[in-house]
């Protein structure tokens, strides 16, 4: 047992390696046109350092041909591009491993970057453009410069070994002219890639081995006796103060709104409930409701009548229904001569407020 963890604990630990790689595959720039016909070769080559087993930067350079579809023609044209990027690698693998010497089988790797990308050749679509008689605007001529972002997702063998096999997919979003056309959004361009890398400079952390300690047969315990813990005093609350009365102020404002030549005894009712309550609650409370008529119907003559007789109306149902004392009431019309709405059939309304105050204990 002993050797067995000498052995295990022994293992070095990975603490960072550098590599190279080199990678082809294929590349695609999205277009209006079908995917398999945009599909070209694409190579590429990185230099990076892992300066842990999960967190690492590499510097990544890609490229060879791209292409495209000019608008609504069944005609195909091809250009030439290299694309160099700055990338963080996050080894997801690594990063949730619970084993201390980071030795996988593969690993899953997030990549994510920014760099540019220069286009240049496009005499393909220019041909085009001149035998074709094509009128379109051509963005740029000689070459192109853009940045470039990407994302993108690795699949790689054991990075503990020299040699490794990957598998790469990449999303990156160029300038809208980096096809030579104008879409008015961003160019995206999709790579998968096949690589080979050698990992050097590897640096690890050892482990040293630590003699088990002699085993010593424990002293005998001596079980102290019980201390009876002293029985506590009862803790005599202070008397809570008792509650003063105090005056709170209170406010009314309810609006209550009609529809010309209907009649719907559930207009109001729930304000005018309210109210009641407001009155009930203040014994000093005085309340004051203001008729009005919309100047959009009617004559002055008629809208005076008909704001008289909202206004006295919801008085009249306060003092019969309710019960509240019509000396703390005060009633008022003012007919069309005053809308309180920019909206003029709000202006078919009862407006109701006051104010009061009660004690309440606290």
């Amino acid at each position: 047992m002993m050797m067995t963890v000498c052995a295990v604990s022994a293992q070095d630990i990975l603490k960072s390696y550098s590599f190279v790689e080199a990678q082809g595959g294929v590349q695609l720039t999205s277009t209006n046109a079908p995917m398999d016909k945009l599909i070209t070769p694409t190579a590429a080559f990185s230099i990076g350092h892992y300066f842990t087993p999960a967190v690492g930067l590499r510097l990544h350079a890609n490229g060879w041909q791209s292409k495209s579809k000019v608008n609504d023609l069944d005609l195909y044209y091809k250009w030439k591009y290299i694309t160099t990027d700055l990338d963080l690698l996050v080894n997801l693998t690594n990063l949730f491993s619970k084993k201390h010497n980071y030795s996988h089988p593969l690993n899953v790797i997030l990549v994510g970057g920014f760099g540019l990308t220069n286009a240049w050749d496009n005499n393909e679509l220019k041909n085009l453009m001149a035998s074709q008689k094509i009128d379109m605007p051509l963005v740029w001529d000689g070459n192109r410069l853009s940045h470039n972002i990407r994302a993108g997702l690795r699949l790689e063998t054991n990075v503990t070994k020299p040699l490794g096999v990957s598998l790469e997919v990449n999303a990156n979003s160029l300038t809208d002219r980096f096809n030579s056309k104008l879409n008015n959004s961003d160019d995206w361009m999709f790579t998968a890639m096949l690589g080979i890398s050698y990992r050097f400079g590897h640096k690890y952390k050892k482990c040293e081995c630590k003699k088990p300690e002699p085993v010593v047969a424990p002293e005998p315990v001596v079980e102290p006796e019980p201390v009876v813990a002293p029985v506590p005093e009862p803790v005599v609350e202070p008397p809570k103060p008792e509650p003063k009365p105090v005056v709170v102020a209170e406010k009314l404002h309810e609006e209550i709104f009609y529809v010309i030549c209907k009649s719907d005894p559930e207009v109001g009712k729930a304000q005018m409930q309210k109210v009641a309550n407001f009155m009930k609650r203040n014994p000093n409370a005085k309340v004051s409701i203001v008729g009005y008529a919309d100047k959009g119907t009617g004559t002055p003559k008629g809208n005076i009548g008909y704001s008289k007789k909202r206004a006295e109306n919801c008085a009249k149902e306060l003092i019969e229904t309710y019960g509240c004392d019509a000396s703390r009431i005060t009633t008022d019309y003012k007919g069309d001569t005053v809308q309180p709405f920019d909206e003029n059939d709000k202006n078919r309304c009862v407006i109701i407020d006051g104010s009061g105050s009660h004690e309440e204990l606290k």
